[in-house]
């Protein structure tokens, strides 16, 4: 594993849970409907709810919380039509470029955020 992708402090992290955990409540836990923020990637639910200087309310990167970011993960995106929740879960349309940059970031969180559970209801992408 790239050491480019371990914190510079150890992080104690948990056993990964698989809980199932739906879009609706996964979007209650936006560090404001209750103290919890999570984010999911590519469909797997990682607890950041410690980490508010970056997820907290009014920050840089809560657009992320409550909702699988996979999509503006992959884009390296803040923009609406990135991280709205009716599409933030789709990277199907992603390229290889951003696959990877996704998977980047699913190492990240992995190294740093308690897994919490598992999307159990994400939609599946209509083909044309």
């Amino acid at each position: 594993m790239s050491k480019k992708f371990m914190p510079k402090t150890p992080v104690d992290l948990a056993p990964p849970r698989d809980d199932p955990i739906t879009m609706a409540e996964l979007a209650k836990c936006d560090g404001e409907q209750t103290e919890k923020m999570y984010i999911a990637i590519k469909g797997t639910v990682f607890d950041v709810s410690h980490n508010h200087a970056a997820y907290g309310v009014g920050k840089g990167y809560h657009v992320f919380v409550g909702k699988d970011a996979s999509r503006a993960l992959g884009k390296s995106s803040l923009k609406p039509e990135d991280t709205s929740p009716d599409i933030s879960w789709d990277y199907s349309t992603l390229t290889e470029k951003q696959l990877k940059v996704l998977d980047d970031w699913f190492t990240f969180f992995s190294n740093r955020y308690n897994i919490v559970g598992r999307v159990s209801d994400l939609p599946v992408k209509k083909e044309i």
